[in-house]
């Protein structure tokens, strides 16, 4: 029974960073695209290319998750909380995509995780445990959006001083090509961050199997979060692009160069330095409204704004509460 629920854990972990890919396609290419900066089909190839290279560049994050910050009951139990938290995150991503709504993955399975570990408890089993989980893993990710929206805000006044002499043409020309270097480098640290997220749920699947002793990420994981993540970026789901670079702002090249760059720089500093996780969506979607809200003109589609941040609000609420239904369902077989 156990060999089997880790393989369907294993299965919905790659279908997790399958719509992860697809949902958060538009975080890396958005504006870009808005811009022209880069075609469509080329901003597309350019970002799963780069969540596959992010995606096998780093392990320690998805080291830290599985080994430290959360602690599953061992066996039948432990799977059964991971199959239910994953099945809630894939569902609310595919819902929140086909209603166009930025949404973060990482939210999503993080309330998964502890709305199965409290039905659990609830019919005799144990709760997800861990060091300082919400500290280490809710803050940042809480914190992020704030963080992201000020510093794109601030950002844009110093280059736009920089550039004050310089006509508009040539300033876009030159944003447009710093955008697709950038676009890049949102790739890549969307597949460091997120790319550790499918890498340590099957971690975890691992060790609450007997599988594995959190030492470690075998390469197949790897591999397996890394091209499931890219495949899921180049099917790129488009309607999820058309609120953050049509809907929820208007942007020009060089406050979307800033807000891709920043959003890059903060998933680098999280994922390499400070060994935080962090939302490639709340912080790209964050840095879009502050840089593009610092104009002369009204720019933000403000009524959005709010229906988005409400999204994010509830995402831990919404996964949680279906994270428990799913473990009651699934529990009689355990």
């Amino acid at each position: 029974m156990e060999l089997f629920l880790l393989v369907v854990v294993v299965g919905f972990a790659g279908t997790f960073a399958f719509i992860n890919g697809f949902h958060d396609a538009s975080n890396s290419v958005t504006t870009a695209v808005r811009t022209r900066a880069l075609t469509p089909t080329v901003a597309v190839l350019l970002a799963s290319i780069f969540n596959l290279t992010g995606a096998l560049l780093g392990t320690t994050l998805a080291l830290l998750i599985s080994d430290e910050w959360i602690v599953l009951p061992p066996g039948a139990d432990g799977l059964g909380i991971l199959v239910a938290a994953l099945a809630s995150a894939c569902l609310w991503g595919l819902f929140t995509w086909w209603r166009g709504y930025p949404s973060s993955s990482t939210h999503a399975l993080l309330g998964g995780l502890v709305g199965a570990g409290f039905a659990s408890t609830l019919v005799g089993g144990h709760t997800v445990a861990g060091a300082d989980l919400w500290l280490r893993v809710g803050l940042p990710l809480l914190l992020s959006p704030v963080l992201a929206f000020g510093l794109a805000y601030l950002l844009v006044f110093p280059i736009t001083w920089l550039a004050r002499y310089s006509q508009p043409r040539r300033i876009n020309r030159r944003f447009r090509m710093a955008q697709s270097v950038s676009a890049a480098a949102f790739a890549l640290g969307h597949g460091l961050q997120d790319g550790q997220r499918s890498m340590a749920v099957i971690m975890l699947a691992l060790i609450a199997g007997g599988w594995a002793t959190g030492t470690g990420i075998p390469l197949w994981v790897q591999l397996l979060a890394g091209t499931a993540l890219a495949t899921g970026t180049l099917f790129g789901g488009w309607r999820i692009a058309q609120t953050l670079g049509r809907r929820l702002v208007r942007i020009d090249p060089l406050r979307g160069s800033v807000a891709q760059g920043l959003g890059a720089l903060m998933l680098f500093v999280g994922a390499i330095g400070l060994h935080m996780p962090l939302s490639s969506t709340h912080t790209i979607s964050s840095a879009i409204v502050g840089a593009g809200a610092n104009q002369r003109f009204d720019s933000v589609n403000v009524a959005l704004v709010l229906k988005v941040v409400a999204v994010w609000a509830v995402t831990a609420v919404a996964t949680g509460l279906l994270g428990g239904v799913f473990y009651l369902a699934l529990n009689p077989v355990l």
